[in-house]
């Protein structure tokens, strides 16, 4: 059963995507949403978009990494944030 995820934050307010995984998906984005996480504090208020159930911690960090390189935005862009523009 997964128990890991890959999430995609969107900002209602900037032009800013955000990547991240955590074990407990609720949790981290109330986090977010308090403003208790540095890296996206200043782009809130932040929408999930995506995210993807993974068995493993290890796979989990080796997509999220993934999704942080250049052909990883690409391919968020492409096929997952896709309906954003229309």
């Amino acid at each position: 059963m997964p128990s890991w995820f890959v999430y995609i934050l969107k900002s209602r307010i900037k032009d800013f995507i955000y990547v991240g995984s955590t074990n407990d998906l609720i949790g981290r984005m109330r986090e977010r949403d308090a403003g208790l996480v540095q890296s996206t504090k200043a782009y809130r208020p932040l929408v999930l978009v995506a995210y993807v159930a993974v068995a493993t911690e290890r796979k989990a960090r080796e997509l999220e990494k993934y999704l942080k390189t250049g052909s990883g935005k690409a391919v968020l862009k492409k096929r997952i944030l896709t309906d954003e523009a229309r």
